[in-house]
């Protein structure tokens, strides 16, 4: 699909559902100022783009929605990244060594190391995308879950809550961060499996942390 950058970047954004657009917005938080940011539109989040990203606001938009993650709206808007076949790439879909260096350098997210730590259970470290795909599939009672199955404090959940209201994803999100420091090496899909297995959650949660 073709059309100016501004045009694309306007199209991306439509797409997204709303809990998408604030997800998009906050991998942004630490590349572009906060106070425009969080009240941003989605005609205004273009612009920012555009104003902070010269020359290269779509292929930080194409890194972002590869964390969401929505490859379709980088295939529909042939965005940055795209093979000769035009198609998302594994090496770069499925979290691999050069989508943790986007992360970094594009959105701030840091990466996560790849190897099998020793005693964790087996699986590799949790990555932060790996944790926002599960944030996806929580529900509403997330607070629940991460004080009785994860061990989390309530103080501490009920301040990711009010940092993040009416988006249960990212405060499933930064639960799930929260419990990863905690857990440290340990922290891998089988374990987090283990620990979200009491609660009565999704069969598609057990089944993505399977394949992780």
């Amino acid at each position: 699909m073709s059309g100016t950058e501004r045009e694309v970047l306007l199209g991306v954004q439509r797409a997204l559902s709303e809990e998408q657009f604030q997800t998009f917005k906050y991998f942004l938080e630490e590349r572009l100022p906060l106070s425009r940011l969080q009240p941003a539109t989605r005609p205004e989040l273009c612009a920012m783009l555009l104003q902070h990203f010269p020359g290269r606001a779509l292929h930080v938009a194409a890194e972002v929605l590869r964390l969401l993650p929505r490859h379709d709206l980088i295939r529909l808007y042939r965005l940055p990244g795209l093979d000769a076949a035009g198609t998302v790439p594994e090496q770069v879909a499925g979290g691999g060594a050069q989508e943790a260096g986007v992360a970094r350098d594009v959105v701030g997210v840091a990466p996560e190391p790849a190897a099998d730590p020793a005693g964790c259970g087996g699986g590799r470290l949790l990555s932060e995308r790996d944790l926002l795909r599960v944030a996806q599939l929580l529900g509403h009672e997330w607070q629940e879950v991460g004080v009785l199955c994860l061990g989390l404090q309530r103080c501490r959940l009920e301040q990711i809550r009010e940092n993040n209201p009416h988006r249960t994803a990212l405060c499933c999100f930064e639960m799930l961060r929260e419990w990863r420091r905690r857990e440290g090496a340990a922290a891998t899909a089988p374990r987090l499996s283990e620990c979200l297995r009491p609660a009565q959650l999704d069969p598609e949660v057990f089944a993505l942390l399977r394949q992780l």
